[in-house]
């Protein structure tokens, strides 16, 4: 019986010390407020930088955008413990306001089923070129 114990407790020690928390994914910010910006003076790409904060490979999986104007870029390869990634966001700068969702897989532990929601938001505008050689309407010739 005492054997049978020491075999018990030596295979729940062994399992334990091999026993990993995983992967989780920790990003710098998960909105990013592109403000004002005038359409075709911004590119409209914009960066989630991240870190593997976990003991184990961080796998994204996929992201996907809430829209197709919308184009997300993530790591294909896995990212080692302790280390930094990016996720390049593109927005077509379509004039009005920003605000969509681009939803990260992975195999993140610290996040539920390994997604992450991140947000971008903003305004675009575009701005009206005077010409002072055009009368502007409304005003009375003199």
């Amino acid at each position: 019986m005492m054997k049978k114990l020491l075999v018990y407790l030596t295979v729940l020690i062994g399992l334990t010390s091999f026993a990993q928390s995983g992967a989780k994914i920790e990003f710098k910010e998960e909105t990013i407020n592109y403000g004002e910006v005038e359409k075709g003076k911004d590119d409209g790409i914009r960066i989630f930088e991240f870190t593997n904060t976990g003991d184990a490979p961080l796998k994204i999986t996929n992201a996907k955008s809430s829209c197709g104007c919308t184009v997300p870029e993530w790591p294909k390869e896995p990212i080692a413990p302790g280390k930094k990634g990016q996720i390049k966001v593109q927005y077509n700068m379509n004039p009005g306001p920003i605000s969509k969702t681009i939803m990260i897989e992975s195999n993140a532990e610290n996040h539920k089923n390994g997604m992450v929601a991140l947000r971008i938001k903003g305004n675009v505008v575009v701005k009206q070129e005077v010409n002072p050689l055009v009368k502007k309407k409304g005003m009375p010739n003199l």
